[in-house]
């Protein structure tokens, strides 16, 4: 019996460390499932077998996770990270899990993630980031959501989706994106016509509340019709119009100041700006136009330029048209009467010649 036992101490001291199980956990050889759920874990435990293919690490204290934290299980197939403390995640966390399928990080105290974090994962079915204070998804990590058939997004602080990030949900076919505070606004537009299209082709989605402004609050986004919306085209060319006088304004009192070399006030702008002079009145500082908006502003100012030359050349044409042609009906209707008056003419000289010949015979 002592020599079973020393046998088995034995192996177990020559035993590698990666063909062991964590301690605390539970693993599967079979099904090659390593469940370590509960078990007080701060750190992702170390000496994982490498062809792990599913790993719990829910209801644990982790706090974050580092640099190529699961490089010792290339292999993983379901990575279940959920009702932690994790505050923090690299952006080469996941790097080496190319097969990765299922992803949970769901109650967190996650603010942000990494664009950089799926990196070349495109196996990827399910991801669940639920129960976090994420403020938005960057747009480029849409290019690792391209097969995701299930996304949860519930309960954080989102108030709009970028617009490249939907664009590539085509596979998803269930979405979660009820208790985030939504800013219904000229903004969500987009995000309201790109659920109408998602609905249509089968997917499934609860409700996205309104939290602001205060007349769309609690209102039902998918329910909001679209004659409330607008106002958003007015809005925009008033915001269009309001940036342009504004620039206009600063170029004319920045001139001025440079003239009388005066450079009181703020911005040099003396007191021409806000300070009781002839410039912009006082009132709330404006918000300085971003250079998009600008240039928004030029390309429009343009095609509608263009637009409006092509609606002049075509009323030209069309009145140039108009008096050739009225030009061309006066000429033949004269050249019509002329010819009626010379038929007459005619007609008159034979009427006379008959009686003179009747009356010589």
């Amino acid at each position: 019996m002592t020599a079973v036992v020393a046998v088995c101490i034995l192996l177990s001291l020559l035993l590698p460390p990666s063909l062991s199980c964590p301690k605390g956990c539970v693993c599967d050889g079979r099904t090659k499932v390593v469940d370590c759920r509960g078990r007080g874990l701060y750190d992702i435990p170390r000496h994982l077998q490498p062809d792990t293919l599913e790993l719990h690490l829910q209801d644990n204290r982790i706090r974050g996770l580092g640099s190529m934290a699961f490089r010792d299980t290339p292999l993983l197939r379901v990575l279940d990270l959920s009702n932690n403390s994790i505050t923090s995640v690299s952006p080469s966390t996941l790097l080496g899990l190319r097969g990765l399928q299922r992803l949970s990080l769901a109650n967190n105290a996650l603010r942000e993630l990494d664009r950089r974090l799926l990196g070349p994962i495109r196996s990827l079915s399910h991801l669940d980031l639920s129960h976090n204070s994420l403020t938005g998804l960057p747009g480029a990590m849409g290019e690792s959501l391209r097969n995701l058939s299930q996304l949860g997004l519930a309960h954080n602080r989102l108030q709009r989706l970028d617009k490249s990030l939907l664009e590539n949900l085509e596979g998803v076919g269930q979405l979660s994106l009820r208790g985030n505070p939504w800013r219904c606004d000229c903004q969500v537009i987009g995000l309201k016509l790109w659920l109408e299209t998602f609905l249509f082709r089968g997917g499934v989605v609860d409700e996205v509340s309104c939290s602001q402004p205060e007349e769309m609050k609690e209102k039902d986004l998918q329910k909001v019709p679209y004659q409330l919306f607008h106002s958003c085209m007015t809005t925009s060319y008033n915001y269009l119009f309001s940036n342009i006088h504004h620039l206009e304004s600063e170029r004319s009192t920045r001139g001025h100041t440079h003239g009388n070399g005066n450079p009181h006030g703020p911005l040099g702008m003396g007191e021409g700006y806000g300070g009781g002079g002839s410039g912009l009145p006082e009132c709330e500082p404006k918000q300085r136009p971003r250079p998009v908006n600008l240039r928004h502003a030029i390309a429009t100012v343009i095609v509608t330029g263009v637009v409006c030359g092509i609606v002049l050349m075509m009323m030209l044409a069309a009145a140039v048209y108009g008096c050739a042609y009225a030009a061309l009906m006066a000429k033949y209707q004269r050249e019509l009467k002329k010819s009626e008056e010379t038929s007459k003419a005619d007609h008159g000289s034979a009427d006379e010649k008959e009686p003179l010949e009747n009356a010589i015979a």
